[in-house]
């Protein structure tokens, strides 16, 4: 059994099975069900005999497959009756073929006056007559279903039924066809020879093969007999069908004919069917998938999607798109990625804009408030110039958020490189110079009455500006190893599903560039919160000591709090958004940090409390360390005072220009403890 599968240009075998010779019913059925497993390949070529016709036909049957199968039969199939009789359901719409014969004028009269006496030549024909009259010719007869013995008297079609086998036209053509090869291979080997001469004795087969294929002549049906180079005779083909209609019984129906070309007509399907059936081993693919072909059945294929980053590049196969590329939605071809960056409507970007923008207002408001009250003793208490400085650093760390936001190009590249760490650099850079100061103040004090070297205001600039240069020459050097760039990182947004990939439109700036520019500011502000620890203990927020120290704790607490964040969502799709954001809230956050617990207190003193914002009398810096020495010795001295302690007060002179402070010494009381106070006495 053989199943064919008509496919685009020609006809393509999707499986062959064979009937085993000793057949059973359960042959017949697994031929039924490994046909099904090509379910969609319906048209099914039979080349076997009667019986197995019928067992193929019963097993559909008994599979509840009536109408499935379209059956296309042999010349052995034809239009008997025999292979369909009782079965046919099951065999209506089956196209069978059979040679284009016609009967022979006078092989009839010559067959039918064949008898015992006359045919004695013919091997065979007591075999046929005994099979033929249903009789015995002999006790050693072979035929064993009948006792009957034949009279030699019977007679071929008066005493039995008689038609001319559809065949005889080609036996004798074939015949003829031999004839004429002998005959001419004859002439040309032994032209002075009648009979057969040593040549021809000799040729063999292979030479007579070649005069029987050259042979020409009107066959017996008056057809033309030839044979074209592979040695086939020109086919001549009846094509039948079995039908069953409402209106005549069931039976075979000429349905064309093959003569060079095939004429069809009149042919109907199983279940009433009006268009031809198909018969494929698979359904075609859908747009976007290939055909895997299946192992031994080379006209049948699954269907595999191309998936991921892959298109459809020809019927059988998928290919990446390129980096930047991905799958139209049909996965024909490939389209670019969607290009994308930080936009200022986006969540990311509102919030930190917004801290931003609050900051900046801020940031302006107090440097206005300390230019308009720039001679105030409180202004110049703490310190002018690295004021203006801190305020600067803590603009900018507000600034930057809009560089981080803004579309990136070079420009925007070469700030963000610039300002990044800038900011930060400034801010912690002055407030190092300001607890280095204090610290070494008071651990001066300690040891002398001689006041430290580097503590006027242009000496804290001078170290607050070289320290900043350290900043600036880190940059420059990055600026000339690398060139500021953008890029875009198809990588970054890449995700499992092409339709969300997008392409980042960055500055050419990696993580660890990110946080090596910051890294030096964030080794000032450790060293800044490690004086602001050392100098906890001076008494009464000395000089911003403690404001300080607040303001680094906080600011500690901040960038551990980013480091993780920013790292830990290194692999993330929303990488460009968590990232910037976060760093720019750490940014607003520190500079918030620093703004609102130096200068916030100064400014409400400056607008609401004008009163308290008034200049101390002044004493020389000898008082200060002084009274620096005495705190230590004074505090180990209260349990020597039983009934009251001496209360010093050492105040900072508004004027940091000035050389002299003042210190207010209390008398003993009986209610107070004896202690060392140091203040900004305004």
């Amino acid at each position: 059994v053989h199943s064919l599968l008509l496919i685009s240009g020609g006809i393509c075998i999707a499986q062959s099975l064979k009937i085993p010779h000793n057949h059973k019913q359960e042959n017949f059925d697994k031929i039924i069900r490994l046909l099904l497993d090509t379910r969609y390949a319906r048209a099914v070529v039979l080349f076997t005999s009667d019986e197995d016709i019928r067992g193929i036909l019963n097993a559909s049957k008994r599979a509840d497959q009536v109408g499935h199968f379209l059956w296309i039969g042999s010349d052995s199939w034809g239009a008997k009756i025999s292979p369909v009789h009782q079965l046919e359901e099951a065999a209506v719409g089956a196209v069978t073929i059979l040679p284009k014969r016609a009967t022979i004028a006078g092989f009839d009269a010559y067959f039918t006056s064949r008898t015992l006496e006359n045919n004695r030549r013919n091997v065979w024909f007591a075999e046929y007559w005994e099979e033929n009259f249903n009789c015995k010719l002999m006790s050693s007869s072979k035929k064993e279903d009948t006792s009957r013995k034949c009279t030699g008297q019977e007679r071929i079609g008066i005493d039995s039924k008689y038609e001319q086998e559809g065949k005889v036209q080609f036996v004798i053509d074939a015949v003829y066809a031999l004839a004429h090869a002998l005959h001419n291979m004859q002439r040309d080997l032994c032209p002075d020879v009648s009979g057969i001469c040593e040549d021809m004795d000799l040729a063999g087969g292979k030479k007579l093969l070649k005069y029987i294929r050259s042979v020409t002549f009107n066959g017996s049906a008056g057809t033309s007999v030839t044979f074209n180079k592979n040695g086939d005779a020109p086919g001549r083909y009846d094509l039948f069908q079995y039908q069953m209609d409402n209106n005549s019984s069931p039976g075979y129906k000429n349905i064309g004919q093959w003569m060079e070309t095939l004429q069809l007509n009149d042919m109907q399907w199983p279940n009433g069917q009006t268009e031809i059936p198909s018969s494929v081993c698979s359904l075609p693919c859908r747009t976007g998938e290939r055909k895997k072909a299946v192992k031994g059945m080379p006209c049948c294929w699954h269907c595999e999607p191309c998936d991921g980053y892959q298109y459809q590049y020809d019927a059988t196969s998928c290919k990446l798109c390129s980096y930047n590329m991905r799958p139209n939605p049909n996965r024909t071809a490939c389209q670019p990625i969607p290009i994308v960056k930080l936009e200022w409507h986006s969540p990311w970007a509102v919030i930190p804009v917004f801290l931003a923008m609050l900051g900046i207002i801020a940031t302006i408001f107090v440097m206005a408030t300390f230019v308009r009250h720039n001679d105030t003793p409180i202004v110049r208490a703490s310190g002018r110039e690295l004021s203006y400085v801190l305020l600067t650093g803590i603009f900018l760390c507000y600034i930057i958020t809009f560089l981080m936001i803004a579309k990136p190009d070079v420009a925007v590249c070469s700030f963000r490189r610039i300002f990044l760490g800038l900011g930060m650099c400034i801010s912690y850079a002055a407030l190092l110079t300001k607890t280095n100061r204090i610290y070494r103040i008071f651990e001066e004090g300690k040891k002398s009455v001689t006041a430290p070297r580097l503590i006027s205001p242009t000496s804290q600039l001078a170290i607050t500006t070289c320290l900043i240069a350290i900043q600036l020459l880190g940059v420059f050097i990055w600026f000339g190893v690398d060139p500021p760039n953008t890029i875009i990182d198809y990588d970054e947004q890449k995700t499992v599903n092409p339709d969300q990939a997008r392409g980042v439109l960055k500055c050419d700036i990696t993580d660890l560039q990110i946080i090596c520019s910051l890294g030096y500011s964030i080794l000032l502000m450790v060293t800044c919160t490690v004086y602001a620890i050392k100098t906890r203990g001076v008494p009464e927020n000395f000089n911003e000591a403690k404001p300080i120290g607040f303001t680094m704790y906080t600011t500690c607490i901040v960038w551990l709090a980013f480091i993780p964040i920013f790292f830990g969502t290194a692999q993330s799709a929303e990488k460009l958004y968590i990232q910037t954001t976060t760093l720019c809230i750490s940014m607003n956050l520190s500079a918030s940090v620093a703004l609102g617990m130096l200068y916030i207190p100064k400014v409400y003193v400056i607008i609401f409390h004008p009163e308290l914002n008034v200049q101390k009398r002044k004493r020389s810096f000898k008082a200060v360390v002084t009274a620096a020495s005495l705190t230590t010795r004074l505090s180990h001295k209260t349990s020597d005072r039983p009934n009251g302690e001496a209360k010093t007060e050492l105040c900072e002179n508004v004027d940091p220009n000035s050389k002299f402070h003042h210190i207010r010494v209390h008398k003993p009381s009986p209610n107070y403890s004896t202690g060392l106070v140091l203040k900004n006495c305004l």
